[in-house]
């Protein structure tokens, strides 16, 4: 029994002695939007405990993060873009909240927070939908924004939109797609 302890605390110490994170030694409150030293996207999950009892935990995503590791999300940068750490996992619906839209879309949020931004350019791209696209739709029609991005399947895709590579690499240069 001594030497397991033993072994599971000198683990502990040699992760916190080299800094690396750890999705399932983060607090909550740090969870979600922070990237673990392996690069994958740590996320808030419910875990149901004995008698019922529900808990959330902090928990490594199978999400890798190309161009970041070791990384907990700034909260300017969790106001900016208008995100929520206490949200349980992360969903592209939320781009259907004009709000959401909105603050991901603004100068705050769009050029100045990368790990949030690369989160949803990925989840707009597996709807279908081009997030530099989509936010210079929102900043000259919030409607028709919306009404592309709530049809999905008609909503241009990064192939047919109006944006080149070279174009959405000027809008952000960080998490512009490669070729396709």
């Amino acid at each position: 029994m001594f030497i397991p302890l033993l072994l599971f605390h000198s683990f502990l110490f040699i992760h916190a002695a080299l800094g690396e994170i750890v999705c399932e030694h983060l607090p909550n409150e740090i969870c979600a939007f922070s990237v673990s030293s392996s690069g994958k996207r740590c996320l808030l999950e419910t875990m149901a405990k004995k008698g019922g009892k529900v808990e959330h935990e902090c928990r490594t995503s199978g999400v890798v993060v190309e161009k970041m590791a070791e990384y907990i999300e700034t909260d300017e940068c969790i106001k900016a873009c208008g995100v929520d750490r206490k949200a349980i996992g992360i969903s592209s619906d939320t781009l259907l909240d004009p709000r959401v839209l909105n603050k991901l879309c603004s100068t705050a949020c769009y050029h100045k927070c990368p790990n949030i931004i690369e989160l949803y350019f990925n989840m707009a791209v597996g709807e279908g939908v081009f997030l530099p696209y989509l936010c210079e739709k929102q900043r000259s029609n919030p409607h028709r924004a919306m009404e592309e991005l709530s049809s999905y399947g008609d909503a241009p895709s990064y192939a047919s939109s109006p944006f080149s590579q070279e174009s959405s690499r000027k809008l952000h240069p960080a998490f512009a797609p490669g070729p396709l």
